[in-house]
Parts: C-alpha cells; structure tokens; sequence
C-alpha cells in the first residue's frame, strides 16, 4: 500500500490538476461567452461564436464536477465547510451556470432580435458570474476564512456573503475574470475567421492587459499590503491520521504567504509562467497571431493556479477565526485505503478521458465562418 504521507501529496497535485483542467477547458468556454455581446455585432457573428465550443462544452462542465467531486473524496471536511460556508455565492454560481445549457439551446429557437439578445446577455452572465466567485473565493482563502471547528470537527462559519466581497478578494476575482476572458478570446481568435476574429484579438488584446496588471497587484498586495500569512508550526506529523485540530498554526506579515518561494525556489516558475503568458496574450492580440495568445493565456492559467497553490501549501483553507484550526492538505484528507482506492480509479480512467477528451477535439476541429452559419441555419445553436 502506498504510504499515507505520499498519498496526501498525490492527492494534493491531482486535485490541483483537475483545477487547471476545469480551468483551461471550460475557462475557454466561459470566457468566449463573456466577450460574445462585445465582439459579435451581428446574428452570424454571436452564432459562430457560440458554435466554436458547440461540441464541447457539456464535455467541458464535467471537469467542474469532477473538481467537486474530487473534493468530497479527497478532503471531505474542505468540501463541507467550503460548501455550507460559502453557501450563497456557490449557489450565485449555480444559478449562472444554470442559464448556459438553456441559453444554448433556447437562443436560435426563435427569429426574435429581442429573443436572441437576451440570450446572448444570459450566457454572458454565465460566463462572467462563475469567473468572477471563483477568483474571490481563492481571494479570501489569502485572508482567512472565518470558520472554526468543535471537538467533533464540526465546523461553524461566522461569515457572511457580503463579507467576501472585499477589495482584495474582488481584485483576485478580476484577474480570474480577465485570465478566462483572455483565454476564451484567444479560443475564438482560433476557430472564427474574418471582423470577428479582427474583434476577438483586440479584445483579447485588453483584456490581458487587464490581466497583468491585476495578477502584478495582486502580488504586490501579498508581498508589501500586510496580508497575513500562516505557517505551520514543526515538527508536525504529516504522515499521521488526519486531525485538523493537533496542531499548531503561526500568523505573520513578513514573509507572509511568500515565504514558501524562498523555502523553494523552483516554485517561482509559476508566478513567472503567469507574467510571460499575459505578455503573449498582449503580443498575440496585438498581431493577430492566434496561436500565440492561445499559448500565453494557457500558461496564464496555469501560471496563476499553480501561484496561488504553491503560496497557500500546506493550506487549503485557513481560519481567521481561530488559525490553529486551518485545514490543510495533511489533516483535511480521507483515510488512506479511501485515496488508496482513489488513486488507483484516478490512474485508469484519467488517462481514458483525456485521450477520449484530446480526439474530441482533433475530430471536430475547424474554423466556424459566416458561410458556415448561414449553409446550416437550422442544424447549429
């Protein structure tokens, strides 16, 4: 049997690759849609837009339910407090999320101009709406979440909504508003042709400028605004049964939650991959070199998952309510035959659906055109 301490750093990088799946795939998808009523001027335009993730995005969403899936299995008392904690605005999300399948397959049923654009307004809410949280609710696990735990590891949340709304979490929920935006406006650069793909690369265009200047703020802030960061205080048994409340957490500013890219170095390839990436969106939506924004918003994704990652680890979600009851990768896990069993399921059908999921795309790869919409007016979204 796999040791219980490799398991749980297994387990934290699977969770962390399902994140940037679901990000980088349905990331293009949200963020297409976002740009869709700002760079589509007409009926064809919107409807190639919409066409271009038409084979895929239902595909697309599963990578969100797997994330929560593997959430529940892996580190099933982050799932509870995160999901009864953040209640409202995970249902904010669902209900946005709700106005995309019905939205797609609703929008050409009639030939109504005010039909039509109420529905390209609804998928744009649904591409923004979930972006925007999700970047705020990683925004908020920087300041602590204020959440505790009884003797029974029941946990207690004491916040509200509107308290996640602050100014550094709605900067964070920029960056990942403008990361997807960017992401999807070089998706659309890609498969559209002709003023909408003139659009989307002048769009992506500022949109990752948006991107870079918020992701540089945002460190700034962790690095120079007095964020506090929190340490785990050693030894401390990473190999024992999972007990969030055996353990002991220190707070501090300086170097806050820096301090894991001078304990390894190599981590700050990650901050750097997001930097390079925003300033291949901008060259690429500068050039209208498709391929090249398309590289630079996917290590943007990349690069701005794994920073938050490597700047939060050990962390999954700290308290500012009483810190040494933070959940962390050692002590919010499952017991080790559960991610024994899991890793084992996780090792054969990964790799099925990604190969399935990269055939996919291979087979029904394509530029959608004008003429392409208007040849197939009936059989298309």
């Amino acid at each position: 049997m796999i040791e219980y301490e490799l398991l749980k750093i297994i387990w934290w990088v699977l969770v962390g690759i399902i994140l940037i799946g679901f990000a980088l795939t349905d990331g293009f998808d949200m963020g297409s849609m976002a740009l869709m009523p700002f760079v589509g001027k007409n009926d064809n335009e919107r409807r190639a837009a919409i066409n271009t993730i038409a084979p895929h995005w239902e595909g697309n969403q599963v990578w969100l339910v797997t994330a929560g899936a593997g959430l529940f299995a892996a580190w099933p008392i982050l799932y509870a407090t995160a999901f009864s904690g953040m209640y409202w605005a995970l249902l904010l999300v669902l209900f946005a999320l709700f106005l995309r399948p019905v939205g797609f397959d609703y929008r050409s049923k009639l030939e109504n101009t005010k039909w039509r654009n109420a529905w390209d307004w609804g998928l744009c809410v649904g591409g923004v709406v979930p972006a925007l949280v999700f970047g705020v609710a990683f925004g908020n696990m920087f300041l602590g979440v204020p959440f505790d735990l009884d003797a029974t590891v029941r946990s207690t949340y004491s916040g509200s909504f509107f308290a996640l709304l602050n100014p550094f979490a709605l900067l964070c929920g920029i960056v990942s508003l403008m990361m997807l935006c960017a992401h999807g406006g070089a998706w659309l650069m890609l498969r559209t042709d002709g003023d909408l793909r003139k659009r989307s690369a002048k769009a992506t265009q500022w949109v990752g400028i948006v991107y870079l200047v918020c992701f540089l703020l945002v460190g700034a802030w962790l690095a120079f605004g007095g964020i506090q960061g929190y340490t785990l205080v050693t030894p401390y048994d990473t190999a024992g049964v999972a007990n969030p409340l055996a353990k002991q957490v220190l707070i501090d500013a300086n170097p806050g939650w820096m301090n894991n890219y001078s304990l390894y170095p190599i981590t700050i390839i990650a901050p750097v991959a997001g930097i390079l990436g925003g300033l291949l969106v901008i060259f690429g939506g500068a050039k209208d070199k498709a391929g090249v924004s398309f590289l630079g918003s996917t290590l943007a994704v990349t690069g701005t998952i794994l920073t938050a990652g490597f700047a939060l680890f050990p962390f999954l979600m700290p308290s500012s309510t009483n810190p040494t009851v933070s959940l962390t990768m050692w002590d919010a896990v499952s017991s080790q035959n559960t991610l024994t069993v899991m890793f084992i399921v996780a090792a054969i059908f990964v790799p099925i659906i990604l190969i399935y999921t990269i055939w996919c795309y291979y087979k029904m790869w394509g530029v959608i055109t004008n003429k392409h919409i208007q040849d197939n007016t009936h059989t298309l979204y």
